[in-house]
């Protein structure tokens, strides 16, 4: 049986933390869709947004990793496509009610502003957190 695909992208601020959360999925028995960046070299955080948006939307992948240097920027620009719910998140308390209540689809980071391992932990307790409908279906819904 395939595993879930999750894509993954990030500018050139959050590279080496893509790398390693792209390392915890590859672990974690996931398919990782690497949408880049590659490198260190300056890139634009809309671009990469805007793939993970796309490669979603066309069902490559179910859920989605962006990463910059803030989590701010590449968070704003996958929020603009509709099939998108990035949550930012700074610890694991925000990703798990991130799931819980928003249906988030897409985990978003700060690479300048979390560690390593809380950035692993916010990965593991969003991939693991089911969301629980009831009362928040409703909000969820108006948002689409």
């Amino acid at each position: 049986m395939a595993s879930e695909i999750i894509a993954i992208a990030s500018d050139h601020a959050g590279f080496e933390l893509k790398e390693t959360l792209k390392a915890d999925l590859e672990a974690l028995g996931f398919s990782v869709l690497d949408l880049g960046a590659d490198g260190l070299d300056s890139v634009d955080y809309p671009d990469f947004a805007n793939a993970l948006s796309a490669a979603m939307r066309e069902g490559k992948a179910g859920r989605g990793v962006l990463v910059c240097g803030t989590g701010i920027g590449i968070s704003i620009a996958a929020n603009r496509h509709r099939n998108i719910r990035a949550a930012l998140c700074h610890d694991s308390v925000s990703a798990r009610l991130a799931r819980q209540h928003n249906d988030a689809n897409v985990l978003a980071l700060g690479a300048r502003l979390i560690g390593t391992e809380v950035a692993k932990d916010c990965l593991k307790v969003f991939l693991e957190t089911p969301f629980d409908g009831g009362r928040h279906l409703r909000r969820v819904e108006k948002l689409a």
